[in-house]
């Protein structure tokens, strides 16, 4: 709602549009009337809305064109005021005075007019009949008001009119033209509802079903609130639910503050989950469980805009046909949540979210983790997203990797095309329970060069074992970003397929890794994707749990040292039995 209102009054020279202004103010008709009142402000606290109104006069005689200009350009709403007794003052608003206010405005900009009627003492009948035919032509025009600024009448109504039209405007509402219009429910008590279904019944013929309304019969109930003038109502339900004056959602409404400290995540909780869910089932009217193109495309109807590219269709799980799943439907909600939360927020509230959920805000939806140090120093998580970067020079299959994720061989992702993305997102099993791992491609030789980039809960360092000089990019990334941090490190061995090239690093991979306390690497083939999972699952896995590397190798050593042990005993007591022999 608008902080205050500013109304404009125009018209044909001596209509009385001073006198208006003044005798609202002193409230008596003045004596001697200026060519010009000055501008009027009235407090927020003695208006009806509570909402500082100010009040412009405009005076051929004073004023030039340019400063009319302006102060059309400044108003919220205009009164033309027209004279009951000259039929030539009423004449010149279609003329004139309309197309002067609005010509340049888009129809949804087009400035709301009150058509007022002043000097009604003087004359016995109504100008009406000429009115009416004006107010017909222009929707802009909210309501004519005939008054009488010499007996005060009507006067304080003209400029509530004035006021109600900016706060409470039609237009948004109804359009005449098109017959379009736009409704909220508004909650109603028992004996309320029932006057109100009988009214609908009478006036329509499918407007109930089942002892309810129908859209049919909602649409009709709320046009005839409109007609009547009762605008304030569904203005208060409009702004309820997150509506400007211009029928959009306001920025406070779609983006929320919320606070995500540094090392923090963001997740979807489980009823936002659920609420993803029965959306999902809404719109899957085959009920095959995806959701074809047309059904993707009319559960996005309310936004401004398609939120998701074509690149989904290759980041998240599909059917054979490339449409999207409800398990690949969930996921990329889940990777819009953790990596784009604001952009997620701002989707949930074109999606009714806190109506249908009864929530304040948006932000209900979201779990923010908590900080990720903490985690390492209870050594253990709450989190179920984990981020993967998957790094290794171009060529080396990282790619293939991803999509591998996905289910998806090589010749499937041929068939498939689209646009690639850096991304794929699915579900991996760690104690029986699903969790979400976030595979982000990384090149070594073009995007990773800030240390920012190498910030995951897992780093997955790729080579190819048919170039030699592969591992050797990928030990410098370890060496330079992860040695020395808490960041677990799996490396993968890609093509394992086809012929292994000695590695010119001085040592090979798997010497590297014992040297490191990492495990051995592991073996990726783009033909055996069956074969992969494995992988994805340690990736997840020391996600989870970050000192996993470091307590298995630990305890290898262990059990090393035991076995060593036990050896060494078993020779010396046999050394120390076949001494006893001899000595006997």
């Amino acid at each position: 709602m608008r902080a205050n209102v500013r109304i404009l009054l125009v018209g044909e020279p001596q209509v009385g549009k001073t006198s208006l202004i003044m005798s609202l103010v002193s409230e008596e008709f003045p004596e001697k009337v200026p060519a010009r009142a000055e501008e009027i402000t009235i407090p927020g606290d003695v208006t009806p809305e509570r909402i500082p109104t100010h009040i412009i006069d405009y005076s051929a005689s004073e004023q030039t064109e340019d400063e009319l200009q302006d102060e059309l350009d400044r108003a919220h709403v205009v009164c033309v005021v027209y004279d009951v007794n000259q039929e030539n003052t009423i004449e010149k608003i279609p003329s004139k005075w309309i197309p002067l206010i609005n010509s340049n405005c888009e129809r949804e900009n087009r400035i709301p007019v009150i058509l007022v009627g002043n000097k009604s003492d003087l004359q016995g009948t109504s100008s009406m009949e000429m009115i009416l035919p004006i107010m017909n032509q222009f929707t802009e025009i909210e309501t004519c008001v005939e008054c009488s600024a010499k007996n005060l009448k009507n006067i304080s109504e003209l400029f509530f009119y004035a006021q109600k039209a900016v706060l409470h405007p039609t237009a948004p509402l109804y359009s005449p033209e098109d017959k379009q219009k736009y409704c909220f429910r508004n909650p109603l008590s028992t004996q309320a509802l029932e006057d109100v279904k009988t009214v609908v019944w009478k006036n329509t013929t499918d407007g109930i079903l089942d002892d309810g309304l129908t859209l049919n019969g909602f649409l009709f109930l709320n046009m005839l609130f409109i007609q009547r003038g009762r605008h304030e109502t569904t203005w208060t339900v409009l702004r309820k639910f997150g509506y400007d004056d211009n029928l959009e959602l306001t920025d406070d409404y779609l983006h929320p503050p919320l606070r995500v400290p540094y090392d923090c995540t963001t997740e979807l909780n489980q009823c936002t989950y659920l609420f993803l869910q029965r959306l999902f089932e809404k719109y899957d009217v085959d009920n095959d469980g995806v959701l074809s193109p047309i059904e993707l495309k009319n559960l996005f109807s309310v936004f401004p805009y398609f939120p998701w590219g074509p690149e989904v269709f290759n980041t998240v799980c599909t059917d054979k046909r490339g449409w999207i799943t409800l398990h690949g439907y969930l996921c990329h909600w889940t990777f819009t949540a953790y990596l784009d939360v604001h952009h997620c927020i701002e989707y949930l509230g074109y999606l009714g979210y806190t109506t249908i959920m009864e929530q304040e805000s948006q932000t209900a939806a979201i779990t923010v983790t908590r900080g990720k140090k903490l985690d390492l120093e209870k050594g253990q998580t709450q989190r179920n997203v984990f981020l993967c970067k998957v790094i290794g020079p171009k060529g080396t299959g990282k790619t293939a990797f991803l999509q591998a994720f996905l289910g998806r061989s090589l010749e499937l992702q041929s068939k498939m095309g689209g646009d690639l993305c850096d991304f794929t997102i699915n579900t991996v099993q760690i104690n029986d329970q699903d969790k979400y791992l976030i595979l982000h491609e990384v090149d070594v030789d073009t995007e990773f060069l800030k240390a920012s980039n190498a910030v995951c809960d897992v780093a997955c360092l790729m080579y190819d074992i048919t170039d030699a000089k592969s591992f050797n990019y990928c030990a410098g990334i370890y060496k330079e970003h992860y040695m020395e941090s808490r960041v677990p490190c799996v490396f993968v061995a890609s093509k394992a397929d086809l012929p292994e090239q000695k590695q010119e690093h001085g040592i090979t991979p798997v010497e590297f890794c014992y040297k490191h306390r990492l495990p051995a690497p592991f073996h990726f083939s783009s033909n055996d994707t069956a074969s992969t999972s494995q992988i994805y699952s340690r990736l997840a896995l020391v996600a989870a749990i970050p000192d996993l590397n470091e307590a298995e190798l630990s305890a290898s050593s262990f059990w090393l040292r035991v076995t060593l042990g036990a050896t060494i005993t078993t020779f010396l007591a046999l050394a120390l039995y076949k001494a006893l022999v001899r000595h006997k």
